[in-house]
Parts: C-alpha cells; sequence; structure tokens
C-alpha cells in the first residue's frame, strides 16, 4: 500500500522482520542488518513510547505506487509555483543536453532519463508529505532524487519578494554544497525564454569558512531566501549573530546520519535543532541514504525535539541497499603491488569516468612528513597511466578554490579519472561515472554503499556500472562483512 497525500495515512499494526534476540531463536533469525524490512511495503503507525508515533511510509523494491500514471508536475500541481516547474523541465533538460553535446532542449524520453518529467521512487512518495507541511526523515539510494525532492519543497514555501532567510540547507561538505547551490540556482534563475515577469529566489552559499565578508554584507544588507552551509561556516553566522533564522520556515540537514557521527559537528547540529531555532517554526527535513537503526533514530528525533512528534520516515526500500545496475569485484594483491593492479585495472577496464578511493593520511605519516596517499597515488599515474582521461585530485587538505577547481575540471572533462578521499563519497553526484575503484577499503558498510553510489547515478539507465576493491588477503574478512551486510555479491578477478 502507498499513499498520495499525508492526510490519508492509516494507522495499522507495524511489522518488525527483525526480533528481538531470544535463545529460542534460530541463528538465522538472529541476524540483524544495517538494512532491515527489505520486503515489508506498508504504511503504518510505529509507536516507540506511549506518546511518540510517528509515521512511516515504507516501499520495497521497484516501489511503484498506484499513482504510476503521475508525472513530477502533477505531484506538484497547486504547491511549486507553475514557472518554476517549467524552468526545471527546461533547464535540466539543457544541462544533459549539453553534457551528450548537444544545445536544443531535448525530447521527452531523455529528460525522462534524467528524472525531471518522470519522478523517481523516492520523489513520488516523498513531495506529498512534504507538501503537507508535515517534518520528513527521506532516506532513499544514493542517486534517488532526494535532493530535487527538498527544493521543490522549498520552492513551494519561499516567498521570493520577502527579503528574509526562509530556508536553510545544511550539509556536511563544501563539495555537497556547491553542488546542491548549483541545482537551487538553477531552478531560481530567471529563463527569459519561459517567463521573464516572474521573480526569482536569492541563494547564498556559506562554504568557504574564514571570514566570508561578502556574505556578512549581503545578510545584513538583503538577506537571501535561500541558505545552503556547512555547519561551521554557519555557526560563525549564528554566534555573531550576522545570520537569524526568526523567519526560517525549512531546515533541510542533508546526509544527517554522517552529521550526526561526526564529533566535530554533533554538539553544533543539536544547538542549530534546538537552540537556533524551534521545531514549532519550521518544517524540518533529514535526508540520507543510509540511516542505521532509522526507529532508534526517530525516537531520538521526537524525544530530543529535533522534529514534531507526527515526523514521517518515508523510506523507499529497496530489496538491495545498493543499485542493482552495479557489479562488484575484488582483486587480491600484495600492498606493494596496488599500484601496479590499479594501472592494469584502468587499461582492461577502459572506464568513461572513474573515481579511484583512497584512505586517509594517518596522524604518524603525517607527523613524519610523508606525502598524503592521495598525492602519491596521483603522481604515479601522471607517469604511469598512459589514457585518455584526465587526472583529477580531491582531498581534504585543499583550500576551497583547489577543491572547486577540481570539481570544475571533472564537469567540463570528456572523461575524467578521480583521486579522491571519502570526501568526494557523499552526495556528489557525477552521473558520468561509470568505474568506482577502492584503493583502500573503506571503514564500514555504511561509506562503502556511499562510494559505490557514486556510479550507477541515473535513475532511468539500466547501463551496468562497476566497484573495485584492491585488497590484502587478509582484508577479504572485511568485504564479506560488507557484502552480508548490504547483500551484495563480489566477484573475484584474477590476473
Amino acid at each position: 500500500m502507498a499513499c498520495s497525500s499525508a492526510p490519508h495515512l492509516r494507522s495499522i499494526p507495524w511489522t518488525y522482520t527483525t526480533r528481538p534476540l531470544s535463545p529460542s531463536f534460530t541463528r538465522s533469525e538472529r541476524k540483524v542488518s544495517l538494512f532491515s524490512d527489505r520486503t515489508n511495503r506498508t504504511v503504518g503507525s510505529l509507536s516507540i513510547s506511549g506518546s511518540v508515533s510517528p509515521t512511516c511510509v515504507e516501499q520495497s523494491d521497484a516501489g511503484t505506487t498506484n499513482n504510476t500514471s503521475s508525472g513530477l508536475r502533477e505531484l506538484c500541481q497547486g504547491h511549486v509555483p507553475d514557472h518554476v516547474l517549467r524552468r526545471q523541465v527546461f533547464r535540466f533538460s539543457l544541462e544533459f543536453g549539453w553534457r551528450n553535446g548537444s544545445f536544443g532542449i531535448l525530447d521527452n524520453a531523455e529528460a525522462e532519463e534524467v528524472g525531471y518529467i518522470v519522478p523517481t521512487n523516492v520523489q513520488r512518495e516523498a513531495l506529498p508529505v512534504l507538501f503537507s507541511g508535515r517534518d520528513c526523515v527521506i532516506h532513499a539510494q544514493t542517486g534517488s532524487g532526494k535532493t530535487l525532492a527538498y527544493l521543490l519543497l522549498i520552492y513551494s514555501v519561499v516567498n521570493a519578494q520577502r527579503s528574509s532567510v526562509q530556508a536553510l540547507i545544511v550539509v556536511p561538505t563544501r563539495e555537497l554544497g556547491m553542488q546542491v547551490t548549483k541545482v537551487a540556482r538553477m531552478l531560481a534563475a530567471k529563463s527569459p525564454e519561459l517567463d521573464s515577469e516572474q521573480g526569482s529566489c536569492t541563494v547564498m552559499a556559506l562554504l568557504y569558512g574564514g571570514t566570508l565578508r561578502r556574505h556578512k554584507s549581503w545578510l545584513k544588507v538583503e538577506p537571501p531566501a535561500i541558505v545552503i552551509a556547512t555547519l561551521r561556516s554557519l555557526c560563525q553566522m549564528l554566534d555573531k549573530q550576522i545570520l537569524k533564522l526568526d523567519t526560517m520556515r525549512v531546515l533541510v540537514i542533508d546526509e544527517v546520519d554522517f552529521m550526526f557521527n561526526s564529533s566535530k559537528e554533533v554538539s553544533s547540529l543539536k544547538k542549530l535543532l534546538t537552540a537556533y531555532s524551534s521545531i514549532n517554526n519550521r518544517q524540518t527535513v533529514f535526508a540520507s541514504a543510509s540511516i542505521p537503526q532509522h526507529r532508534r533514530f526517530l525516537y531520538d528525533c521526537i524525544q530530543q525535539k529535533w522534529t514534531k512528534a507526527d515526523v514521517v520516515h518515508v523510506h523507499v526500500n529497496p530489496v538491495q541497499p545498493l543499485p542493482s545496475c552495479l557489479y562488484h569485484r575484488f582483486v587480491v594483491c600484495d600492498k606493494r603491488e596496488r599500484n601496479s593492479t590499479l594501472l592494469h585495472l584502468l587499461q582492461s577496464d577502459t572506464p568513461q569516468s572513474a573515481i579511484i578511493f583512497v584512505g586517509e593520511q594517518s596522524e604518524k605519516s603525517k607527523k613524519a612528513g610523508n606525502a598524503p596517499p592521495t598525492t602519491a597515488l596521483f603522481e604515479f599515474l601522471k607517469t604511469s597511466y598512459g589514457g585518455c582521461l584526465e587526472l583529477v585530485l580531491l582531498e581534504e587538505d585543499m583550500n576551497f578554490n583547489q577543491r572547486a577547481a577540481s570539481l570544475t575540471d571533472l564537469k567540463q572533462s570528456g572523461g575524467y579519472l578521480l583521486v579522491a578521499t571519502d570526501i568526494a563519497a557523499r552526495g556528489v553526484d557525477l552521473p558520468e561515472t561509470t568505474h568506482i575503484y577502492n584503493f583502500d577499503l573503506p571503514r564500514d558498510a555504511i561509506n562503502y554503499l556511499h562510494r559505490a553510489g557514486r556510479t550507477g547515478r541515473k535513475p532511468f539507465s539500466d547501463s551496468k556500472c562497476f566497484v573495485t576493491s584492491i585488497i590484502a588477503a587478509e582484508e577479504r574478512f572485511v568485504l564479506q562483512r560488507f557484502e552480508n551486510e548490504l547483500l551484495f555479491h563480489c566477484d573475484e578477478l584474477f590476473f
């Protein structure tokens, strides 16, 4: 059962697929995964305590609803201004056409491939809830359209004629912030071809750190309607009372699980949710592809007053947490042979575009004055890789301008080979990526999910993409644990 609009949600008993441990249960029944309820497709009320009962909207696998004929325009009709919807289709069709070598507006079939005319499953499930005004936790696969869903909500409530901050989007990294800002500005920008009479919302990106002098002046003179910020930059402005959230109507926390799991940011995030603004005066939206123990998270949201008590959990829950178009592989080799193994893979795979994920530099290595492993691998590839892909480096120690330049290089190149740390694993949308290489294994299954989610990001495409891990023999059990938790199979490659 799926819901067409939030007011019609029915409260029915909830069915768990993972049960409390008990001596009477078999070993198979005791297995608890990061992603439970894979086969459930229910709309119900999950009672966590006497007065706490967030609504859960769960959908399995393909996630089709009874209203499959509705397009994105029909879902948004009466909520999002028509000129925004028309700009949306025009601009995203135009950008997709530019990437593919043409400059005209594409036909519907090509636009549908990007997912901006035919809604993705998460958009179909989340938008009615968001437009109802209820707080929402959007929990769905990487590349499933969560960003556009919450941006359409924002454009349904902001008043372009009002000079005040009406929506705030908090992101964990500058790279994700730049990407969200680009999409938000594309939707907001005036398009003479479509409608020159409509005003446009101003969008500010608080992503840079440092003094932010220009932004301070902007906030004082003419506050923007939408602010997209990293938590550090945001708190600078809030602590100095340069930015005020009195008129904020929508608060979005993107990659919320990452934010709460970051020891550096969790206290600031909690302060933002409870001290700087009140749940009674705003609509709160959390979004992520991975929310481990999501029932506990919903409980905390309500008890800690991060959201209202009737928060809705929209969980477009596939049978497999990872896109089905991904083919997972691994190569076992000695640590000293990893460079040559990677080179061999690149030569045999001939990827269209690829991301190579490398582990972060240890404190011991930093103190010893060694080059970061990303830099070392990048320099090796510069001298040894003879392919046609453009080499690009992205790591935490680069300043903002360098990181922005790297992303620009990726967008403008015909094909790229990006060497990066996990800074590129969250939210960065590079739909042309066909191959992921784990030069170092991620810390856990969640990070594997987000790394792998950088490919296979075209919602209506079934083209096969590849995720390859280069491991030592003693690391095989780690990869097997990821397979068990994320329900995928990994094939071994032999050279």
